[in-house]
């Protein structure tokens, strides 16, 4: 598929919301080439999209499982080879529901 890049979504359950997850998130996300939101979810879950190359993605993701590993109890993840959907990296301010899982 060309133009189609590695696509990670996330969800994380445990107490995610309210300790500073999506911020540090973020600031995680600057020292890796990777774009993409993380997002509460109003189920109390944090929901994440990263997007770029495979081996980056999952270092990305494997930093924000080590640094936050105290809120996490669970983290779900399906992957994908899409489209690139984010310019940047984010925290998407609205509280949406469910978005799989």
């Amino acid at each position: 598929m060309e133009g189609a890049v590695f696509r990670l979504q996330a969800w994380f359950v445990g107490h995610v919301q309210g300790v500073g997850f999506r911020y540090q998130t973020v600031q995680l996300a600057q020292g890796f080439s990777v774009t993409g939101m993380v997002q509460n979810l109003a189920d109390g879950r944090v929901y994440l999209e990263a997007e770029g190359a495979e081996a980056e993605v999952q270092a990305f993701l494997e930093a924000v499982q080590t640094t936050l590993k105290g809120f996490i109890r669970e983290v779900q993840t399906r992957t994908a080879f899409d489209a690139r959907h984010h310019a940047g990296f984010t925290i998407s301010r609205a509280v949406i529901p469910d978005k799989g899982f």
